[in-house]
């Protein structure tokens, strides 16, 4: 299971957004700014810090919290 605390923090810290404005309909048409650019650094960070390694195809989709969190609890050995 992963830390959605952490998870959410990534992601503000990442896309430059409060914490508050990461929830479950948080997505890259509801964050202004949320660019490609961002969305690579987002997949790098979020590679970081669950040590995990995100496959491309994957790494293309996650364009909202929800899939993040789904992905990524895929990926994260308990």
């Amino acid at each position: 299971m992963i830390d959605e605390a952490l998870l959410k923090q990534v992601i503000a810290s990442v896309l430059g957004v409060p914490v508050e404005t990461i929830g479950p309909d948080a997505s890259s048409d509801t964050i202004p700014g949320w660019d490609s650019l961002k969305h690579m650094n987002l997949v790098l960070a979020l590679e970081q810090t669950f040590g995990v390694e995100i496959p491309d195809e994957d790494a293309a989709e996650i364009t909202s919290y929800a899939l993040i969190k789904v992905v990524l609890q895929d990926l994260v050995v308990d």
